[in-house]
């Protein structure tokens, strides 16, 4: 067995080893959908944070807290491994949610934190049915398509549709994708709205029987730039229940092809925010 050949061998086996060492290493996560809420700020730092989403392996994450102040402490963490995408909620206190949209206080609120400059949406958001034929929330739907930011919204599909009929090419991300909107339904709204994008968390039918559910497979492998995960870390005890809903998602798009599956874990939030 001459050098050369001794050579080409170590450095074949060098390849193969790290090509295992790639596939044991666990599903980078963007997290879409995340609140770092007054109450989560009582009992949970930004540093335990960060080193929560160290551990598990989020590597950028959609902020939308309220009041809006958690999602700055986040980011004055200026931790150089994870991203943060500042989205601005309409909420300065937790009973602006039942009626933001018809609350004068509320949109003197938004205009003020708008002037930051930072935002790369406005959400997340709850509206329902005709609501959101509210004027104010026809306002901010179009505001946010002429500057080019996403709205978050956790409405059922009317409002949803409300939203793209007055503001048509806006970006919308369905916060849990109607949580309880019909596959059906989704399907066809996925179809008919393409700057429609699915958040998936708190979908109760992603799996069935353990496995992922056969109508989403479908719907991930029709649409896979068009799909994001999220924590929803909406009460402070969702913190501690971070490391088995990431846990979910990845056995979940395990199912996927590995491309498909990357698609929805991180890079589909990546690229919709231009992040490396």
């Amino acid at each position: 067995m001459n050098a050369r050949f001794c050579a080409c061998l170590l450095l074949a086996s060098l390849l193969l080893l790290t090509c295992f060492v790639r596939a044991a290493e666990p599903l980078p996560i963007f997290d879409a959908h995340m609140h770092y809420n007054l109450e989560a700020r009582a009992t949970w730092s930004p540093q335990q944070v960060i080193a929560l989403w160290r551990h598990v392996g989020i590597k950028a994450v959609l902020a939308t807290s309220r009041p809006n102040e958690g999602t700055l402490d986040l980011m004055a963490q200026k931790a150089p491994d994870i991203k943060i995408v500042p989205f601005l909620r309409p909420y300065r206190v937790q009973p602006d949610r039942h009626d933001w949209f018809v609350n004068p206080e509320v949109e003197v609120f938004v205009g003020k934190e708008l002037r930051r400059g930072i935002y790369r949406g406005i959400g997340e958001f709850h509206i329902f049915g005709k609501d959101a034929d509210a004027p104010y929330m026809i306002k901010i739907a179009r505001l946010a398509r002429a500057k080019d930011l996403y709205l978050h919204a956790h409405s059922d599909e009317d409002a949803i549709e409300r939203i793209l009929h007055h503001a048509p090419g806006v970006k919308l991300i369905w916060a849990h994708t109607g949580m309880s909107t019909s596959l059906d339904k989704v399907e066809a709204m996925f179809a008919l709205y393409p700057n429609l994008v699915g958040e998936l968390s708190y979908r109760g039918d992603l799996e069935q029987d353990g496995k992922l559910h056969p109508q989403w497979k479908r719907l991930f492998l029709r649409y896979p730039d068009r799909f994001v995960v999220g924590t929803d870390t909406w009460v402070t005890q969702r913190w501690d229940e971070v490391g088995q809903l990431i846990a979910f998602y990845r056995r979940m798009l395990s199912e996927l092809p590995a491309d498909v599956a990357e698609r929805i874990a991180y890079k589909n939030g990546f690229a919709m925010f231009g992040l490396q």
